[in-house]
Order: C-alpha cells, then sequence, then structure tokens
C-alpha cells in the first residue's frame, strides 16, 4: 500500500486531510460512496487503501463492526449525508452497544446552513449515544486524530462529519493534535485479590467463567492457571469461546450451554465470573446458578451487573486474573475435576444424534448443526445473525478461538446484519473460511449484500437456517395464541438467489444434501457457498423454551 497521499489538486482538500490521518491508522475502509464522501473514498483508493463497497449503507457498519471483532483491528466506515447517514443508524446503534471501536465518516450538512433535506445528524448521534466530531479547515487532523483516540480508550464508535462545503475546499493550515492518553488500566486492589482468593481456595466445586472482557484483556491463559490451581471448571460466553484452551471447558454457559454441561455448572459452589455482562440470557434467567452459589465478578465497569452477585471487584480482568493467580497456592488434593471426567475426556459432550426430520418432515435444526460441525473447513470464523436459530452454532459447532465466534445484533435486539458482518470478518481473516449462519428473516432483510459477499469473500459459507417463518416470533407469540399470519414467510431458495448471484449452492431438505457442500469443501472451499436447509418451525431450542416459561411463570 502507498501511504504517500495522491492529491487531486495543488492543495490537500478538507476530505484529504481526514483521509490522510485514517490511512495512517488503517488499511481497511468499507463504504457506500455519495456526495458527501466521494472526496474523501476517492483519495483512500486512489492511493491503494484496502476499500470494500457495500451495497447498503447499513453494510458498511455492521462490516467495519465484524472486522473488529474477527481481529481486534479498528476499520473506518464511510457513508454520505442524510439517508446515507440514517440508512447506517441501526447497526451503529449495535457497535455502541456492543463496544466497538471504529470510526464512521459521514458527510454533513454544510456549514452555511441546513438544506431542505438535511437533518441534525449530530442530535441523531446523541440520541444513539455516539460521539460525533465535525471538521473544520484548520481542525480536520487534530478532530479525525481525536475521534480515532476516542474510539480506542472509549471503545467505542465515533463519527467524523465532513460538511458539504468544506469536502473540497482547499484545507488551512492544522492545529496541533491535542488528543487525551489511552484509557488507564483499572488497578488492582491487593485486599480485593486477597478476598477472593480466600473464596475460590476454600471451594469444594468452583467454576470460572469468562467474558469477553477476558479476551480483550489477554486473561485467559492467567484464569486456565488459576483454575488448574483449583482444579476448577471452566466456561465461556459465546464472544470468549476457546479462551481457556482447556480440556476442562465446559463451553459456552447461559442461554446456548448444552443440557449436560448446564448441569454440572448449577452445582457450582463458587462462580468467578471475569469481564462478563451476566445479563439476563448469560445467566439463563437466573438459572446459571444454584441458590447457595458464591458469585464473584470481576469488571472495569464500575458496579456489578446483575444482582445475584455477592461479590463485585472493579479491576481490569487481566490484571486481576494474574494478581490472583500469583496469590493462590499450588495445586494439591483431589478436586471437582476427578470426580468428572466426562468433562476432559468429551463424553460430558456426546449427546444421542438428534433426529434427523421433525413431526413435519422438514429437517431437524439440532441434527443439521450436529452433522455442520464435521462438514464445515476446521479453520473457520463463524458468523451469527440474530434469530430463533441462534443457538444451534454456538451449541453444537466449534471455534478455532474468541474471535472465531461472534454474534452480531444481539447488544441492539436486531437482524439482518449477518451478510454484510460476514464480509467484514472474511476481509479481517481471509486465511479462514467465513461462515455466516442466518435465518430466512435476517438473509432476506440484508439481501443486498448477498453480492458483496459473493464478490470479496474468498472462501466463504452462507448457511441460512430457512423454517420460512420470524421463528422468534412464532415461538413467541403464536404460541401464546396470537395470530401467526405477519409471522411467516413465503419459502425463498437462497441457493438460487446466491448461484444468480454467481455463488455455488444447493438446497438441502435431508442430511445426505450435504455432501454437495462436503465436495466443495474438499475441492478447496474457493468463493462463496450458499446452504439453503429447510428446517422445521416445529423443533423450539432450549433457551427459547426457559426464556418463555418464565415469561407465563411473571404473567401468573
Amino acid at each position: 500500500m502507498n501511504a504517500d497521499r495522491p492529491a487531486a489538486t495543488s492543495h490537500p482538500t478538507v476530505s484529504d486531510v481526514v483521509a490522510d490521518v485514517c490511512a495512517a491508522h488503517t488499511g481497511m475502509v468499507f463504504g457506500l460512496m455519495g456526495n458527501g464522501n466521494a472526496f474523501f473514498i476517492s483519495n483512500l483508493t486512489r492511493r491503494g487503501v484496502d476499500y470494500i463497497s457495500a451495497r447498503h449503507e447499513a453494510g458498511t457498519v455492521a462490516m467495519a463492526d465484524a472486522y473488529h471483532r474477527a481481529s481486534g483491528r479498528v476499520a473506518v466506515a464511510t457513508t454520505t449525508y442524510g439517508a446515507g447517514f440514517t440508512n447506517a443508524l441501526t447497526p451503529l446503534a449495535e457497535a455502541v452497544r456492543a463496544r466497538i471501536p471504529m470510526v464512521l465518516v459521514v458527510g454533513d450538512a454544510p456549514t452555511t446552513g441546513p438544506r431542505p433535506w438535511d437533518i441534525d445528524q449530530a442530535m441523531v448521534a446523541a440520541g444513539l449515544g455516539v460521539p460525533m466530531l465535525t471538521v473544520g479547515a484548520a481542525t480536520a487532523s487534530r478532530v479525525t486524530e481525536d475521534a480515532w483516540a476516542t474510539a480506542v480508550r472509549d471503545l467505542t464508535p465515533v463519527i467524523v462529519a465532513i460538511p458539504y462545503d468544506l469536502a473540497s475546499e482547499p484545507a488551512a493550515a492544522q492545529e496541533a493534535d491535542v488528543s487525551g492518553p489511552p484509557a488507564a488500566v483499572v488497578p488492582v486492589n491487593d485486599d480485593d485479590v486477597a478476598r477472593v482468593a480466600r473464596l475460590v481456595a476454600a471451594a469444594r466445586r468452583p467454576l470460572i467463567v469468562a467474558g469477553r472482557g477476558a479476551v480483550l484483556a489477554d486473561a485467559g491463559p492467567a484464569l486456565r492457571s488459576v483454575g488448574d490451581k483449583l482444579g476448577a471448571l471452566f466456561a465461556t460466553s459465546v464472544m470468549a469461546r476457546n479462551v481457556f484452551d482447556s480440556a476442562w471447558d465446559l463451553g459456552v454457559a447461559g442461554g446456548f450451554a448444552r443440557r449436560a454441561p448446564i448441569e454440572l455448572m448449577r452445582r457450582a459452589d463458587v462462580l468467578l465470573v471475569v469481564g462478563a455482562s451476566l445479563n439476563t440470557f448469560q445467566a439463563r434467567y437466573g438459572s446459571l446458578f444454584g441458590e447457595a452459589t458464591t458469585v464473584i465478578q470481576v469488571d472495569a465497569l464500575p458496579a456489578a451487573t446483575n444482582a445475584r452477585v455477592d461479590e463485585f471487584v472493579c479491576a481490569d480482568a487481566g490484571t486481576f486474573a494474574r494478581a490472583l493467580d500469583a496469590a493462590l497456592g499450588s495445586a494439591g488434593g483431589a478436586t471437582w475435576r476427578d470426580r468428572h471426567p466426562e468433562v476432559a475426556d468429551g463424553t460430558l459432550h456426546r449427546d444421542l444424534p438428534a433426529d434427523e426430520f421433525a413431526a413435519d418432515g422438514r429437517l431437524n435444526p439440532i441434527a443439521v448443526a450436529e452433522r455442520l460441525d464435521g462438514v464445515l473447513p476446521a479453520n473457520r470464523t463463524i458468523v451469527q445473525d440474530g434469530g430463533h436459530f441462534i443457538g444451534w452454532a454456538p451449541g453444537y459447532c466449534t471455534a478455532p478461538d474468541p474471535r472465531a465466534m461472534m454474534l452480531v445484533g444481539t447488544a441492539y435486539q436486531t437482524i439482518g446484519l449477518g451478510l454484510p458482518a460476514a464480509v467484514g470478518a472474511a476481509a479481517a481473516r481471509p486465511d479462514r473460511t467465513t461462515v455466516l449462519v442466518s435465518g430466512d428473516g435476517g438473509a432476506l432483510m440484508a439481501l443486498a449484500d448477498l453480492d458483496t459477499a459473493v464478490h470479496n469473500i474468498a472462501s466463504g459459507i452462507v448457511i441460512v437456517f430457512n423454517d420460512a417463518a420470524y421463528g422468534a416470533e412464532l415461538h413467541q407469540y403464536a404460541a401464546r395464541g396470537l395470530d401467526e399470519k405477519a409471522m411467516l414467510i413465503q419459502e425463498a431458495d437462497f441457493a438460487a438467489l446466491g448461484r444468480a448471484l454467481g455463488a455455488d449452492g444447493v438446497k438441502v431438505r435431508a442430511l445426505a444434501d450435504l455432501e454437495v457442500l462436503r465436495r466443495w469443501v474438499a475441492d478447496g472451499a474457493r468463493g462463496l457457498f450458499v446452504l439453503d436447509v429447510a428446517v422445521s418451525p416445529l423443533i423450539v431450542a432450549d433457551y427459547m423454551r426457559e426464556s418463555m416459561a418464565g415469561i407465563l411463570a411473571a404473567q401468573t
């Protein structure tokens, strides 16, 4: 990549200065060009920065979000003003709630005043909780640098707005950068370490649960050492899958946990939760722990995030884990592990194979997920869209590391971000096969960026769990007597849609049909393969059953 700015004019424009700063921080931009960002994008593409054009503005932010989740690096998203900006709001709301750092460069109203089609974008951004910084002729460099510093320090998307009348105007002499310092690591209190060390050392059945905060703080190795000294069992959130790299890992905790592991998790007498939110779903609606379980939470947030927490420690996950490891003595005596060898030898996770078909003759999605784990390439990144199907892949398909399994849309409870997110994940990890798991509702919502996926994913598989319905609504509301008409979708053939755009694909109506995918993988897994799986709407996920049971219990 040529880092020299190839100016289109004799003097750098305001857009050029913004582009110069962005190019110094990242080599990846996701965008959709319009009047407000044309000069900015042209600068970046002319110099050779990697640029992927979405087919819908929502895709630009979803791609940048997934790029970070898959790699830990920060990317730029860019849209024009007005409709281009508002089209990107849903994934932007997801990114701010999921604490994803990115810089979103947008066009904005002229400095001379709004035109009839302009809106108050700063007000809209404030409503989402997203900082918006507007550049000037002399402040373009400083403001853009400040945006990068804020995004990385505060783990948030930040908007850089370029007023329309300044976009192609020559920049003035730039003010000096006065960006704030990096985020300070939350210090560890020695008394907190000693207190937690006493609690976990006295436990007979200790369980350590790690979340995304532990991944970001690189707490995995120290937590594994702590667990090995205690003879503890491990579990993770979906976003921290495999952070322990241990045979004693029970897998995903919370709503996506499988039945045998969750029963063992519930028997813990001390639960140490590090860098995980313990939200309602992660706590499995309060059933993740027993009534007598002592729950300890360690997080950089100022207070506990679940009323069930008995001991809360505000600290950086990595720093605290290393201090706790140093405070504990060496292992000795019989431990909880000795009573449960089935965890380490893998037999705990060996369920009886699910029936291939449901009562309506369509495929059982659990049987499909069980089979897919052995068909998909092992070196994979799994991207999950939102919907009823969301637990099948985390429950039955493995991922090589914590960044190789992501759930997009869950922070904002949205669907339809999966297709563009797969593009961002593939750009971050082109060495892996990107596997998107979506439902038919979400896939239809993001269909424009199926074209983007076909042309930009070197090795990818789109799996659509197609129940011809909005499954989550069907199982929540039709089950309670509401009319189901608006919950049903006329069945689409996503494999045929993929083939029309240049992908390979097959409609799957029996497990034997997966052999087409197996052969494609054996032939090198190049390009995009769309797997449309006709699953039954009669099979209800365990997490949905528990959710509905909690709702109905609260109503009675």
